[in-house]
């Protein structure tokens, strides 16, 4: 069927192509655009003012038409109208499309609610695609958007709609066939359809019973079809009558046609031509008697029901209109005009672009963006930080796009249904960098927005995130974590002056947080190319200090962990202390009362420390394990303030790990794992991850030396080949040739199959899928064999140690809050830095009745520093309990060197409060004797009472 495209703003200039010759010469002068169906029976007529009428044959023997305005769409500047049969299409300037009349088969693309509807109704599943071009058939219609994208709906019984089938759709389909296609133009008969490509090919599909698809065959096809007999030839026009196709070569002067012969094609030709052939007319457009003249006419093509129309011009067509985008030159007008009297009319057309979702994804493309897809946006992102940096120095016309935006983020489409409606997501951030409340609002509207998407949507938008080039991505990410602090300075100003609800978080302060948290996983997911510190949100260390103070309900600071991304480490440590504060609190008010002690109290031998854990831990209820741990070494003296808790969990791990008793497997990389056949009694893994579990829940360094595949596991993450490799160097870096190898004979010569070997397991060969011993490892199936092998080694082959492991960290660690570290963090929160910068510990410290400079002190960081690595680890033990230093680092660990006091300091020996962290160093009158005391001390830390 015909369509036609209103012109630009230059007046005098043609319509597109038309069916009928004599009415469409004069509609032309008087700047009309006019279209039919094939049988001129229903026509659109579009005046140069703007004017929308529809023209329906009368049943009288005048051959009259009954007219109506369609008063409907006056308000709006349509650019591109369609006819079919018994239905019509408009195209308007703001990328709106609507369709009226007949919907028996579903052509107007608005469901199958009515099969008449005589008033224009808006497209909706079209919302947001940039459009090019319309296009309708007898009862079916198409679209294409400006990246190439086609759509259709309507009728099928031929295929016309080339989905592959021929069922009717009542709402636009994307025709997946045409992904790659680079489409430009589609042209629709009665029941088939012809898209042209930017290349110049043309494929046809549907009705093919008249040759009308130009295939060599009469036979339907349900699927787009590349004309062979036009390949090599690069076509410019295509049209479509009813039962022939039409299309223009310039390189070759010719228009071939293909169809049915009842007259449109020529007189003499056959009844159906099934292949391309040239119309024997002249058709000269100067090319190729006249090379050196500057008057060359130019061919318009179009086809009609029976008739079709080969048009001469002596000059080039203007280019035909589309949707508003927006374009360099216009911005600059734009900025060299803001003052004067184009004021009202730049606001316009500002309006036009930016109240349009349509408009703004047809804005800012690259030059590829005809390869738009789930991973290629087609988005300059470099055009749109030029266009932000040029209007942000124009207060009044930022001001005007910001407003447009403003009113346009509530309306964005919901379910997408193309790439191309996704750029609005990526453009909009940039245009609104601003820190005024104007751009925090939009940011926030835009958020909701956002997190309204489908799943699969959401998907997508994360694919866009994770391809921006990284300065992007990272002002993105700042845009977001500067609006949460925003919100959040807001909520801490409402909380502590307003005296709002402490216990709830208004829903624009946690979209916000939520968007920045899916940036977040995009991140991880690429590498993390942005600083995680870009995330963090400092407002929340005050809010959580808030809560300390004012013990109130935790409701807000409990929804803000849903975004564990806004945390730092040491935030993290604070939420899950007060986590285990809030549960441990639940029993401290009875047990004070029946037992004169809040906490969980275990009494222990060091000579039986092992035996005499297992035996609290088997006989504990699991309400128990809420409570924060107390320890008693039997026969010592001392009061547990946190220093025989620590020093509980560190011997223990020493003796699990010591040969006699150990249960894991102690690997050449120097780190533990879980046998795959275990040879210990059956629950002992589960006691060992209950202890793990109260270490953590309890704040204390556990230093097993496990590898960060555990705490990916305990997280809920796949362990990764990286893990491996950290595991098993040798096997890691086998796997990771395999997948680098490039030579065939290379990988055939490993002679691999899909088996692993289990070393001194009964097992021996393991095959990793079903007969995979008769599975070589290929090129093609080389990632396969390494995942396989990966996740047997990490995951299969210790199934029932881990989740014994893990059953018991959960019951020893009851909170969850701990879920929100990363496995990097929670092995520091379990393990303890194992490097300690010795001179910072000195920088960090604190004096009683002592000053820097006192002769004592100085001696005493003298000898320090000139102890080897291993005493001063002692040091550490003597002091804290532990090797390690615990989580939060040397900066916030609280260590004291106090005077003691005494008379004869050379008499007494070094002691420490290791509850505190407190070191009582008398004032020793010389270097040496203050070493023999340090080194004995340090020496005999298995006791609180020091001789």
């Amino acid at each position: 069927m015909a369509a036609g495209r209103r012109r630009g703003r230059r007046r005098g200039q043609a319509s597109g192509p038309l069916p009928s010759t004599g009415e469409h010469m004069q509609t032309r002068r008087k700047e009309k655009v006019q279209c039919s169906n094939h049988d001129a029976t229903h026509r659109l007529v579009l005046s140069h003012d703007g004017e929308l009428s529809e023209h329906w044959a009368a049943a009288s023997a005048d051959c009259s038409f009954e007219t109506r305005l369609v008063k409907e769409l006056g308000n709006r500047d349509v650019v591109q109208i369609a006819c079919g049969d018994q239905h019509a299409m408009a195209l308007t300037r703001g990328g709106e499309l609507f369709t009226w009349g007949q919907n028996t088969h579903g052509q107007l693309g608005v469901g199958s609610q009515a099969t008449l509807t005589p008033q224009p109704q808006l497209v909706e599943r079209l919302k947001g695609i940039p459009l090019a071009q319309i296009a309708a058939g007898g009862a079916h219609s198409a679209a294409v958007s400006l990246s190439g994208a086609v759509y259709s709906w309507g009728k099928n019984d031929f295929g016309q709609l080339g989905l592959g089938d021929t069922q009717d759709r009542d709402c636009p389909s994307y025709v997946r066939a045409l992904e790659h296609w680079k489409a430009v133009f589609i042209s629709c008969g009665a029941d088939h359809t012809a898209a042209l490509s930017k290349e110049g090919l043309v494929c046809t599909f549907g009705a093919g019973g008249a040759g009308q698809l130009g295939h060599n065959s009469t036979r339907n096809e349900l699927m787009p079809r590349v004309v062979a007999e036009l390949w090599g030839a690069r076509v410019s026009q295509v049209a479509c009558g009813r039962q022939h196709t039409l299309v223009y070569v310039p390189s070759l002067d010719k228009v071939y046609l293909f169809g049915s012969g009842e007259g449109q094609l020529e007189d003499k030709i056959e009844p159906n031509q099934l292949i391309p052939l040239p119309i024997k007319i002249p058709v000269n457009t100067g090319k190729s008697c006249q090379e050196n003249s500057t008057s060359q006419k130019v061919i318009e093509i179009a086809a009609g029901g029976n008739p079709s129309i080969v048009l001469y011009r002596e000059e080039q067509n203007a280019h035909l209109d589309g949707i508003s985008t927006l374009k360099d030159k216009e911005v600059d007008e734009w900025i060299s005009n803001s003052s004067s009297q184009h004021w009202e009319s730049i606001k316009q057309n500002i309006s036009m672009i930016f109240s349009s979702e349509a408009c703004i994804n047809g804005s800012f493309l690259e030059k590829r963006h005809f390869k738009t897809s789930r991973e290629v946006s087609g988005v300059d992102m470099s055009q749109v930080q030029r266009f932000y940096e040029k209007i942000s120095k124009k207060p009044n016309i930022f001001c005007e796009v910001k407003k447009e935006i403003e009113k346009l983020l509530p309306s964005l489409s919901s379910s997408p249904v193309s790439p191309e409606n996704f750029r609005v997501y990526l453009i909009l951030p940039f245009l609104l960098q601003g820190e005024d409340d104007s751009s925090s609002r939009s940011l926030c509207l835009l958020a909701q927005a956002i997190t309204k998407l489908q799943s699969k949507d959401l998907q997508t938008l994360e694919c866009l995130w994770s391809n921006l080039e990284t300065s992007f991505l990272n002002e993105l990410v700042i845009l977001y974590q500067r609006v949460s602090q925003k919100n959040l300075s807001q909520f801490m100003i409402e909380l502590m002056y307003v005296r709002r609800d402490p216990f709830t978080l208004h829903p624009h302060a946690t979209v916000t947080l939520q968007i920045l948290q899916i940036l977040y996983q995009v991140n991880s997911r690429t590498g993390f190319r942005v600083q995680k510190n870009n995330f963090y949100v400092p407002q929340v260390k005050l809010i959580i200090l808030v809560h300390w103070s004012l013990n109130t309900k935790k409701m807000a600071l409990w929804k803000l962990t849903e975004y564990p991304c806004i945390f730092d480490m040491q935030d993290k440590i604070d939420i899950h202390i007060t986590e285990r504060n809030a549960l441990s609190s639940i029993f401290t008010e009875k047990d004070i009362l029946e037992n004169g002690n809040e906490k969980w109290v275990f009494p222990v031998r060091r000579q039986c420390l092992l035996q005499d854990i297992w035996t609290h831990l088997n006989n504990a209820p699991s309400h128990q394990f809420r409570k924060i741990l107390g320890v008693s070494f039997l026969g010592e003296e001392g009061v547990d303030e946190g220093g025989p808790v620590q020093e509980l969990f560190s011997v223990a791990v020493r003796t699990l790990c010591q040969p006699v008793t150990a249960a894991f497997r102690r690997l050449a990389s120097g780190f533990i794992w879980f046998p795959s056949q275990a040879s210990v009694c059956e629950d002992v893994f589960f006691r060992i991850g209950t202890l793990c579990g109260m270490a953590l829940h309890n704040g204390c360094i556990a230093p097993f030396a496990f590898p960060r595949a555990l705490y990916r596991k305990l997280l809920g993450l796949a362990p990764t080949l990286e893990d491996l490799e950290e595991l098993l160097p040798a096997v890691g870096r086998s796997l990771q040739g395999i997948l680098h190898e490039e030579c065939d004979h290379v990988l055939e010569s490993l002679d691999m199959n899909f088996t692993v070997m289990e070393e001194g397991s009964s097992m021996g060969v393991v095959e990793l899928k079903k007969s995979g011993a008769n599975i070589p490892v290929t090129r093609d199936n080389r990632k396969e064999f390494v995942d396989l092998y990966v996740n047997y080694v990490l995951n299969e082959s210790i199934r029932k140690p881990f989740e014994d492991f893990m059953r018991g960290f959960l019951r020893g660690c009851p909170g969850r809050k701990w879920k929100m570290f990363l496995p990097a963090e929670l092995q520091t929160v379990l393990q303890g830095h194992t490097k300690c910068d010795w001179f910072l510990l000195e920088k960090s410290v604190m004096y009683g009745w002592y000053k820097s400079l006192d002769k004592t002190i100085r001696n005493f960081w003298i000898v320090f520093h000139r102890l080897p690595e291993e005493k001063k680890k002692m040091f550490l033990v003597f002091l804290s309990g532990s090797d390690r230093i615990p989580a939060y680092g040397l900066e916030h660990f609280n260590f004291h060197i106090v005077d003691p006091q005494v008379e004869n300091p050379d008499k007494l020996h070094v002691s420490v409060n290791t509850c505190y962290h407190i070191l009582f160093l008398p004032r020793y009158s010389n270097k040496k004797i203050l070493k023999k005391k340090l080194l004995y001390a340090i020496e005999h830390n298995e006791s609180f009472g020091v001789p």
